[in-house]
Parts: C-alpha cells; sequence; structure tokens
C-alpha cells in the first residue's frame, strides 16, 4: 500500500512539470518582405514565457519601447484578460528623415511574460513597425498551440535573450539629473572607467521629450547633456521632481536605471586659489614681454621713443596708450573665449592660429609695418586709409595703441611659464573668475610699459637721437619681415607647401624691389639687406622645385619613433609596463620650436626616448583637432607646449613645465620607471 501512494505522488509530480510549448515557425506578411518575425512560447506551472524573434533586411530597423521622435514601439493585441509584460534588450540610435530615434536593426530577440491564459491556445496580433527611407505598420497574426511539445532550444534562446536584458546595477550607483537652460544634465561615475557610455531615454514625466544626448567622459567621470522640449517644442520651466528613466550602457554593461531630477545646482562660488592664479596670471602675463613672439614690437616701440626725442609727456602718452592697446586686446580675448565657451566650442591659448584667414591678416599687418620701417610704404599704397594702417606702429597715441594690440595678438603663440596654469584655470572657472584672470594676464603683460610711463627718465637713458637710429629701423624692419615669413610658412598646413613659399617669395619680390628703390646704393646695410632677402629668396625658389626636407627634422624623423597620440596608446604601453613620453605642439607655437631646438633634439634626449621600454607619442595642434582638445581639457590644460611622462612610476603622469629642459626630462624619464 506505501509503495502503491508513492508512485502515484511520483506521478503526480511528474505531472505538474510537464512544459508545454507553441511556436508560430517564422511569419513573412505579403505586406512587407523586409521582415519575418517568430513566436515562441513555454508554459510551465500556468506561468508562460515568450520570446518573439525579429529578423530585418539590412537597411530596415524597427523600434524599441520608447521609440524618440518617430516611429511605434511594437505591440501584441492579445484577448481580454491575457496581459504581457516585455523585456527590452539595449537599443541603438539612428536617424530617419532627420529625426533620432531608438531601437534594433538585424535581428532582435524580446523575452515577453504572459498572465491570464486559462485555455491551450492563445491568439494575438502583433503590430509591427519597419522603416529604411520609408516606413510600414504591419499587423502579423499569432496562434499559439500549448499542447505542442517543448522545443530543445527553446530554453537556451530565453535565458541569452534575458541576458540581453539590462538589470538594474552594474555600471554606476551615484547618478544624479538637473535641468540646465534648455539642457538636462546627468552626471555619474563607475568602478574603472567609461568605455564607449551610451544613454537611452524614455519620455519624462509629462510628455517631455529629450533629444540627442551629448556624452563626456574623464577616466571614472560621466556627463551627459541631452536638450528637452515638451510637446509644443518649448523649453519646460522646470524639471525638478520627475521621473526619469533611462539605459545606461557602458562597454558591455547595461543598467536600467529610475531617478527623480533634481534642483538646477545654484551658480559656483569663486573656486579655491583664485588669489594665486591672479599672482600667476600676473607673473605669466609679465613673462610674456620676454618671449620671442613680442620681440618685433618692442623693437617698433625702441623706435618711436627714439622718435620722441626728450619729451616726458610725449613718452608716458605713447606707453599708457600701448597699455591700453594690450589691455584691450585681452578683454577681447575674454569676449571671444566666453563665446566660444558658451558655445561649446574647443578652448585653447593661441587657436587662432589655426584660422587660415587670421594668419593672413597677421602676415599683411607684419609686412606692412616691416615696409613702414624700411622707409618704403608710402610709395606701395598711397591711400589715406592704407597709410593710417602702416603709420599704426611708429606715430601718435594711436599707432602706440595699435602697437599694444598687436603685441597681445603677436604673444598668444607663446606659452609662457604660468601663463598656461592661469589660463586652464580662468577656462574652467565661471565666467567672471574667467574675465578676472585675463585681465590680470593684460596687466602683468602692461606692467613694463606702465613702469615706463609712470618713470619715463627709464626711457631717456638711451643714446641721444643720430644717423644710426636710420641702420636701427633697417634692422628693425629686417625682424618684423622675418616675423612675416615666419606667419606665411605656417599656411603650409592649410594651403600646402607650395603655395606657402609662394606667398614668400612674392613678399620677398616686392620687398626687395621697394627697398632697391627706396634706399641708396653706397650704404653697406643697403647691400647686406640685399643680401639676405636675395639669399632666403634664393631658398624659398629651391625649396619649391626640389621640396628638399629640412634635414634636421629628417634626422629627428629616423631617430625617433614618434607614434599618433591616443588615450588608447598611453594606456596599452602601460599594461605593458613602459614609459610614454608626450608631446603636443603645433608649427604656429614660438615656445614649442623652443623646446624642440634646445631640449628634442639634442643627442642625449634622443637616445633617451629611443629606449626600448619608452613610447613617444606626439600630437600637432596646428589645425583644429577635437582628439587633442579633449586631451588637454581633461588633464585641465588649454595651453601648447603640453608634455607629460607616464610610467610604471607614474602611472597618472607627470606635466612638465612649458619651457623644457633636459635635466628635467631626463630625470622624469627615470622616476617613471617605479
Amino acid at each position: 500500500m506505501v509503495n502503491l501512494f508513492r508512485g502515484f505522488v511520483f506521478l503526480w509530480l511528474s505531472c505538474i512539470g510537464i512544459v508545454h510549448a507553441a511556436d508560430t515557425g517564422w511569419l513573412v506578411s505579403p505586406q512587407n518582405d523586409h521582415a519575418r518575425i517568430r513566436f515562441q512560447a513555454e508554459r510551465e506551472n500556468n506561468r508562460i514565457q515568450g520570446l518573439l524573434t525579429v529578423e530585418l533586411k539590412p537597411g530596415w530597423k524597427t523600434y524599441w519601447r520608447s521609440p524618440g521622435e518617430g516611429g511605434v514601439a511594437p505591440k501584441i493585441s492579445w484577448p481580454e484578460g491575457v496581459k504581457d509584460s516585455w523585456s527590452w534588450p539595449v537599443p541603438s540610435r539612428f536617424d530617419i528623415s532627420g529625426m533620432t530615434t531608438q531601437g534594433y536593426h538585424a535581428r532582435v530577440q524580446i523575452p515577453i511574460t504572459l498572465d491570464g491564459v486559462k485555455n491551450d491556445t492563445l491568439d494575438g496580433t502583433l503590430t509591427l513597425s519597419t522603416c529604411s527611407n520609408v516606413c510600414l505598420l504591419t499587423d502579423y497574426p499569432l496562434h499559439l498551440d500549448f499542447t505542442q511539445p517543448a522545443d530543445d532550444g527553446f530554453r537556451s534562446e530565453f535565458e541569452q535573450a534575458m541576458r540581453a536584458v539590462p538589470g538594474t546595477s552594474g555600471v554606476s550607483t551615484d547618478l544624479s539629473a538637473w535641468l540646465s537652460g534648455d539642457k538636462l544634465v546627468i552626471t555619474g561615475t563607475t568602478d574603472g572607467k567609461w568605455d564607449n557610455p551610451g544613454i537611452y531615454f524614455d519620455p519624462l514625466e509629462g510628455d517631455i521629450l529629450p533629444g540627442d544626448p551629448v556624452i563626456t567622459h574623464d577616466g571614472n567621470r560621466l556627463r551627459v547633456t541631452v536638450p528637452v522640449t515638451d510637446d509644443w517644442g518649448d523649453k519646460p520651466a522646470s524639471l525638478k521632481g520627475k521621473a526619469l528613466s533611462f539605459v545606461l550602457t557602458n562597454g558591455d554593461q547595461a543598467q536600467q536605471t529610475s531617478l527623480t531630477v533634481g534642483a538646477t545646482p545654484e551658480a559656483p562660488a569663486a573656486p579655491d586659489g583664485t588669489g594665486k592664479m591672479v599672482l600667476f596670471a600676473l607673473l605669466g602675463g609679465l613673462i610674456l614681454n620676454l618671449m620671442p613672439c613680442v620681440l618685433p614690437v618692442m623693437g617698433m616701440k625702441l623706435n618711436s621713443i627714439l622718435h620722441a626725442g626728450s619729451d616726458r609727456r610725449t613718452i608716458r602718452l605713447r606707453f599708457l596708450a600701448t597699455s591700453a592697446g594690450i589691455m584691450t586686446s585681452f578683454m577681447l580675448l575674454a569676449a571671444m573665449v566666453t563665446a566660444l565657451k558658451l558655445a561649446g566650442a574647443s578652448l585653447g591659448w593661441g587657436i587662432q592660429f589655426q584660422n587660415r584667414w587670421f594668419i593672413g591678416l597677421m602676415v599683411t599687418v607684419t609686412f606692412l609695418f616691416a615696409l613702414n620701417l624700411f622707409g618704403t610704404f608710402e610709395m606701395l599704397l598711397p591711400s589715406a586709409a592704407a597709410g593710417r594702417l602702416a603709420t599704426a606702429g611708429g606715430a601718435g597715441i594711436s599707432g602706440s595703441f595699435c602697437e599694444g594690440m598687436f603685441a597681445t595678438l603677436l604673444a598668444t603663440p607663446c606659452s609662457a611659464p604660468f601663463l598656461g596654469t592661469a589660463v586652464a584655470f580662468a577656462l574652467g572657472a565661471p565666467l567672471y573668475s574667467l574675465w578676472l584672470i585675463f585681465l590680470m594676464l593684460g596687466v602683468g603683460m602692461s606692467l613694463p610699459w606702465l613702469f615706463v610711463a609712470l618713470v619715463p627718465k627709464t626711457a631717456l637713458l638711451l643714446p641721444k637721437p643720430g644717423r644710426w637710429m636710420n641702420t636701427l629701423k633697417v634692422v628693425l624692419g629686417l625682424m618684423m619681415l622675418a616675423s612675416s615669413f615666419w606667419l606665411a610658412s605656417l599656411l603650409s598646413q592649410h594651403l600646402g607647401d607650395a603655395i606657402a613659399q609662394v606667398v614668400m617669395l612674392i613678399l620677398v619680390a616686392v620687398a626687395l624691389a621697394l627697398f632697391v628703390m627706396k634706399r641708396q646704393a653706397s650704404s653697406p646695410l643697403f647691400w647686406l639687406v640685399v643680401i639676405a632677402l636675395s639669399a632666403f629668396g634664393g631658398y624659398q625658389v629651391r625649396g619649391l622645385l626640389n621640396a628638399p626636407p629640412d634635414a634636421l627634422a629628417q634626422n629627428t624623423a629616423q631617430t625617433i619613433s614618434w607614434q599618433p597620440l591616443s588615450e588608447e596608446a598611453i594606456a596599452q604601453a602601460l599594461v605593458q609596463g613602459k614609459r610614454v613620453f608626450v608631446d603636443i605642439s603645433a608649427d604656429w607655437c614660438v615656445t614649442c620650436k623652443v623646446n624642440e631646438h634646445r631640449v628634442l633634439n639634442q643627442p642625449d634626449i634622443i637616445a633617451a626616448l629611443r629606449q626600448p621600454d619608452v613610447v613617444a607619442l606626439r600630437g600637432d595642434w596646428s589645425q583644429p583637432s577635437a582628439l587633442i582638445a579633449e586631451f588637454l581639457a581633461k588633464r585641465n590644460r588649454y595651453a601648447i607646449p603640453f608634455n607629460a611622462v607616464y610610467g610604471p612610476g607614474l602611472p597618472d603622469g607627470e606635466i612638465l613645465s612649458p619651457l623644457l629642459d633636459k635635466r628635467t626630462l631626463v630625470t622624469t624619464l627615470n622616476n617613471a620607471k617605479g
């Protein structure tokens, strides 16, 4: 009797575990041959788990639960009393007819749980929207018969599809959101670092629609900025307290997140260390006067002092006007940086030299100043307007004001000590701090000029005017002409080497012709200038015809294996236990060229950078580069030259001074070994 009872219990338990399955097979609609679908389901102990599979031809998409700006999410209409719960895998973002949408392409499997099914058969209708350059809304009739035997592969397919569904954790635990202007801002951190993060939004409470997000990340920190509008396309007044739902991805990980939008943060107070940065700005601006970029303008000012004679009042007014020109230029730079910052553009000290039109303007102005110092300009451009431009460098208060503005423009390709730190602080600070730092940079650069204005006796220590002034003017003209040639050479990045050399040949020919027409051949200085200009012109002709590579640059390229700069290259080298030297420069960066000549092209430094465990990475910022701008911004740097060393002993890197020296570089490379 006991054995009979045990057998009955065993049979009853076995019947409970019987699995009934249903499969529609592959379905294709006559109205839509771009897609086919299949619905499989399995009933076990009154629970039904289904799996919807959609396969699409290339170029066709279907939609996620929140399609975005257009499209319709898939939906199944079941008999009354039957409810379904969809588990959505991570979608993709794509554009259709100018609208950003969220969905799937190629193949997707969506797990679905059904409740309320009482019979052995179930009928429903799947409504599926598929889009390419046109959109089709297609109905697929579903018939499920749970008396069929279970498919051996269904269980593994269902479990695999569930693994593709985002969990509720695993990516970030400290996400927060708030409204900033007309954009929703989301920030958070992750364990480790962010790897190609993505985000996919559901509509916010109140039918607020998110747009196309902009995602930035730095190490383990993430910031998402996304425009939001209401049903009328207007900016919402506030999102505080509204529910926010989205899927956040990091590499192969995905997390379904729900949170409440917080209040908009108050404007940040003045950052710590503002006083120290003001001092750095003063010192950085002061040191700019010693950089080679500003020397031609210093020569122009020296020439104007000599013409002023012993008139202290004239000297004072001219130097005050020069200081005013410097201050005005720095305020204009602050206004330009403010506009770029508000527009979200790349920021950096001297980036205007990435613009061909700005370089062309500077070539023209320096060339006209040089001709004026040669005393030839009035024969070249007799118009009143051109005359005012040419004499701006040496006559009157307005001329001194122009000298100050011009000196500032020529100073921007130089990154002096303290300057980079102050500029980096300014570009990352609130706008009022940015303006304060740029104001102090202007004050610092103006200090020598203000000192002469306050103590005119210092200017009177120069020798009395005489015939030697004519010689000095020619020397100063050659300095200014050299600046013009250097600026013209920067056009090679935009127009090609050949066109840049042609421009320089034209400048040489014009300067030489006018100088010969204006000067007397009996002067030894006359023949010195003629020989110098002729030699430079001959060099350009030879380069234009033969295009010989620069010997020093060629030698450096053969001995230092420079590789393209990237975050991935640094990370890979560190994983391999190697040291990394990073050099970011530009053709327009005078300090960069000084570093190359004094340090990087020296044999002992070349030998150090050729070590088997050293990787040399170089970035060229002569033209705009989003990669380099982002690389610098991540390190809170906005000026070049930029040099840093990484290694087992310096995994976070050590940034070097803008003015390199061999001893510090070698020491830092040794410390990076660990």
